[in-house]
């Protein structure tokens, strides 16, 4: 019995097969009239290999399996296991003793501390058709995505029962109630396929095909993505490619050797996570890896896969000292195979999956991730704008009689801001490792922070990109997050922390309505400066518009506690404007300054257009008006 064809072993050694979750791992199968499962997995240096599980009492030489021909992998059916079993596989090195490896392609696996992998059906009946019908349509770069970055072990956890986090399917309604509250159009998990530590949050991953056990089954997960997209919101992955753990029983030196790893440190150690770096340019390497990006996608009905750590991949002197690496066969420091790979990967996924984003964590100026492979890009969807982030948490926290020295750090991302499809992300990675919360990042009184993080939002979210924030940034934690304990759910009952909560839910809803806010987001044509200049009184104002030129939004953002009043700004149309967001406001927590909800433009030109409006200027804040007489969003 075989689920493998020869053309299954020619494409997996050639490195093309993408859906190696089909053949390999573990499947409940019939053959010759006996029920049981099929086993396959790929050692191609062991001297022998065999399953053993609970169903023969863990004996190692049970149930030796049998090799294919020169592919490297090997096979067994055993009789009478069902799902539900676990298993490892016991691998004989040609050196030295036996070692005792999980399966790389199981679909489950126990809870750590154990790390058995567990044969496992992933049926599922679907009933988001309505989502996937529209998912291509909803996805495209001109429509808003506001993305809720989310740790699915932190985010609510029940004291009466040990403090447990919420399972898969727990979560699945409170969840999707609160982000559709909230006005997000999407969720990222970071990284659920199964770790060996939970410090890590996922990202030393061990099972490649397989949701992590500590919230439930696979279907458990299924029916959390399945409620989430009834309720309109897509499903964003964390995948990490770029590195994996070395305990014993996972991946690192599979079958003796350096099976999925370079051998040597200097390509296949990475200094900062301790962990072994994949050769991508070994074929069956990439093929396990694109299929595992394949499998989420289309076995998970996932929208999107967030790729983590891409920087450490495209460069081999990454955190790493001269002489600690070696140069390509070009004596530069690119990592040639990881390009193809990355390039592959985009290739592959947006032509068998259309519809879905995949999303780059890059830190550096490398050019062209987010443009197509075909002319040289990377091929990803959208990027990271790591500069913006570090740009605009370093101007907002500064006191504001200081921010006039700074002003550049906000205006400067003007200059590359369409140079990729960026994401504005305000992500984990600054609310951790004694970086403290946002809030606690905003300078002056208690109130001055809050107005600041109020205005830090509406900045964010009326700029071009699409959106990322963090899980409790609609809470105004006090406190940096711990994955170890829950949000902070009590500050919902404090003014001020309510206030924040209204003021963000307003923002994510105007940015999904307004298609002036996103309908640009990733072009030239949906922006304008209006005064870029105005240091002295931290003053920044803004067009934002449809590419058709059809909607307009003016933004203006008054960064200092002082009230402007009677501050002329250019307006692209005559007539009257009205307010559709003003952070300073009572609702939200603040002093309540406006302009009475419209402004009536004058024919006075100024910055570069033929009529203006005065207006009176909140401290601290953020304002968005839009024509009243524009044609309905």
């Amino acid at each position: 019995m075989s689920l493998l064809t020869d053309d299954d072993l020619y494409l997996f050694n050639e490195g093309t097969h993408l859906r190696l979750a089909d053949v390999l791992g573990s499947h409940v199968t019939t053959a010759e009239g006996r029920d049981g499962t099929n086993f396959a997995v790929w050692a191609p240096n062991a001297r022998g290999v065999s399953v053993m599980g609970d169903f023969c009492g863990w004996d190692r030489d049970a149930h030796p399996m049998a090799p294919r021909g020169g592919s490297g992998i090997w096979e067994a059916f055993v009789p009478g296991v069902a799902s539900g079993a676990t298993y490892k596989y016991h691998v004989l090195p040609h050196e030295g003793g036996g070692i005792d490896k999980a399966d790389p392609v199981a679909f489950w696996a126990e809870t750590p501390p154990h790390t058995g992998s567990r044969v496992w059906s992933l049926d599922h009946e679907w009933h988001d058709a309505d989502w996937m019908a529209q998912r291509a349509e909803r996805q495209r770069l001109d429509r808003p995505m506001s993305i809720y970055e989310m740790h699915v072990g932190s985010w609510r956890r029940v004291p009466e029962d040990g403090n447990r986090p919420l399972g898969y399917r727990e979560l699945a309604e409170p969840l999707a109630e609160h982000l559709t509250s909230l006005g997000f159009t999407h969720v990222e998990l970071l990284p659920i396929m199964e770790h060996p530590f939970g410090g890590s949050w996922g990202y030393q991953t061990t099972g490649y095909f397989a949701p992590t056990s500590r919230f439930g089954t696979p279907q458990d997960l299924k029916y959390l993505i399945d409620v989430l997209h009834q309720s309109g919101i897509g499903v964003i992955l964390d995948w990490v490619p770029s590195h994996f753990p070395t305990d014993e029983h996972g991946l690192a030196r599979f079958d003796g050797t350096h099976l999925y790893e370079h051998a040597d440190p200097r390509l296949g150690f990475h200094p900062d996570w301790k962990s072994a770096i994949f050769n991508l340019g070994r074929n069956e390497v990439a093929a396990f890896l694109l299929s595992s990006a394949m499998f989420w996608l289309d076995e998970y009905h996932v929208d999107g896969l967030r790729v983590d750590a891409v920087a450490s991949m495209l460069y081999r002197d990454y955190s790493r000292e001269p002489g600690e690496w070696i140069p390509n066969e070009w004596g530069g420091n690119e990592n040639v195979e990881a390009i193809s790979f990355l390039r592959r990967l985009n290739t592959e996924v947006y032509a068998a999956i259309p519809g879905v984003q995949t999303i780059a964590e890059e830190s550096t100026a490398w050019p062209m991730v987010s443009r197509p492979a075909d002319i040289g890009g990377l091929g990803f969807g959208l990027k990271w704008d790591m500069g913006w982030m570090h740009d605009t948490l370093a101007y907002f926290s500064q006191d504001p009689v200081h921010r006039r020295f700074h002003h550049d750090q906000l205006t400067f991302r003007a200059v590359y801001a369409f140079s990729e499809n960026y994401c504005l992300p305000l992500s984990h990675d600054e609310v951790v490792h004694g970086k403290g919360s946002l809030l606690g990042k905003m300078p002056g009184d208690d109130w001055q922070r809050f107005a600041n993080l109020r205005a830090l939002y509406g900045y964010m979210f009326t700029t071009p990109g699409k959106k990322l924030l963090f899980q409790g940034a609609e809470l105004a934690s006090r406190s940096e997050w711990d994955h170890d304990r829950s949000l902070d759910w009590h500050l919902q009952d404090e003014p001020r922390h309510q206030g924040v909560e209204r003021c963000l839910a307003d923002l994510a809803h105007l940015y999904r309505t307004e298609p002036a806010l996103h309908d640009g987001d990733v072009d030239p044509a949906g922006f304008e400066w209006l005064v870029a200049d105005d240091r002295d009184q931290s003053v920044f104002a803004y067009l934002r518009r449809t590419r058709d030129g059809s909607r307009e939004a003016v933004v203006v953002a008054n960064l200092t506690p002082v009230v402007r009043h009677q501050y002329r700004i250019g307006a692209p149309r005559r007539g009257g404007w009205v307010e559709r967001f003003v952070s300073d406001a009572t609702d939200y927590g603040g002093s309540g300054v406006d302009n009475g909800g419209t402004v009536t433009t004058m024919p006075i030109p100024s910055h570069g257009h033929f009529h203006s409006m005065l207006l009176t200027l909140p401290p601290l804040s953020v304002v968005v008006l839009t024509p009243i007489d524009a044609p309905a969003s």
